[in-house]
């Protein structure tokens, strides 16, 4: 086991950043940076026994300044899209900002992932962690009461990426907490992930219209492009998209939907499996969180000149965030993100890399 911390640059503030790297004696090596509590590099090896690094990112701390695809990223206070930018919790209104379209995302340009977190390095049972700590003020992004959030990672000898969220709030308030990582199991800088293999457990969606708002609905996947409850490759799931004109995959050139999960919040279960032919490296997910985003990034593009001088294209990676349904505290029937004042959110994801 190794940990080593560096020099990342120094941010806008004048603030030095810095880069943690933590490794196992199984081959796995994570980087973290302590701007954003971003996941930069994560790699394992193949079947080979080559090292390869399965996740997109940039290998300089500008590049993270911007960040539009969120590489990495650590996202909060709320994940994924807000109807109208805007919200009621016991009775009042919060506006929020409207940076995508009429709407919110990510909770807004000032998220997360573009502040200097306080850091804790330590080792115990489990593995090796990497804690990042932050204080979100009052109204920080529209969210009321101040906030107290910790995000650990946590390495294990088993090839596992741990991240473990908690969070303490003055009021009541809003915590939907994930990471934004883009996988790649052929290797960051291989090119688009259509022939990867995908298996989740999931009979079921929430249909999306217009910005990628959800409907309200929950549909079945059975028989759908969105079908993944026997493995295939993603590319076949798109090229049944295109040939049946399915609207909900090619109105948005690819996936980005919620899947709902059959989890319970007091268990983590696994709940989705992607793996690579060509390196022979699959990823399991478990979470205890009720749905998972699949996106298949198809808006990367060449602007995106990354780690080791890699230019990221369309369908250059995958996600899978675990998450509270989008727009749940806006639909009736979708289970709300609420952190009642003096409770504490925890939850936990887990990716588990393995060679077949």
């Amino acid at each position: 086991m190794a940990f080593v911390k560096e020099s990342f640059g120094t941010t806008k503030d004048g603030i030095e950043a810095s880069i943690y790297t933590v490794s196992n004696s199984n081959g796995m090596t994570a980087r973290f940076t302590d701007y954003g509590a971003i996941l930069v590099g994560l790699i394992v090896p193949d079947k080979e026994g080559n090292p390869t690094d399965v996740v997109l990112g940039f290998d300089y701390l500008e590049g993270y300044y911007y960040n539009g695809p969120y590489f990495g990223a650590t996202i909060g206070r709320n994940a994924n899209r807000t109807s109208g930018g805007k919200f009621e919790l016991n009775g009042k209104k919060y506006k929020l900002e409207k940076n995508e379209w009429k709407n919110n995302l990510h909770s807004g340009p000032d998220g997360y992932h573009k502040r200097l977190w306080e850091t804790d390095y330590y080792e115990d049972e489990l593995g090796q962690t990497i804690m990042f700590s932050l204080t979100s003020p009052n109204m920080d992004q529209g969210f009321p009461g101040e906030l107290d959030v910790i995000v650990r990672y946590i390495i294990t000898e088993d090839n596992c990426l741990i991240i473990e969220y908690e969070a303490e709030g003055s009021e009541d308030t809003v915590v939907n907490l994930t990471n934004h990582s883009y996988f790649n199991l052929a290797g960051q800088a291989s090119g688009e992930v259509l022939n990867h293999k995908l298996w989740i457990d999931s009979d079921s969606f929430t249909p999306v219209e217009g910005l990628l708002i959800p409907t309200g609905e929950i549909a079945s996947v059975k028989g759908t492009p969105l079908d993944f409850t026997v493995e295939k490759t993603i590319g076949e799931g798109l090229k049944q998209a295109m040939n049946e004109n399915y609207k909900q995959v090619k109105a948005y050139n690819g996936f980005d939907h919620n899947y709902v999960l059959k989890t319970t919040r007091d268990e983590v279960s696994l709940v989705a499996k992607a793996r690579s032919e060509e390196t022979g490296i699959a990823m399991e997910v478990y979470t205890d969180l009720p749905g998972m985003q699949f996106y298949t990034a198809a808006g990367l593009h060449e602007k995106f000149h990354c780690k080791f001088g890699v230019t990221y294209k369309g369908f250059g990676g995958f996600c899978l965030e675990t998450q509270y349904f989008p727009n749940a505290m806006n639909v009736e029937g979708f289970e709300k993100p609420i952190l009642k004042a003096g409770d504490v959110y925890e939850s936990t994801t887990v990716y588990k890399f393995m060679t077949e």
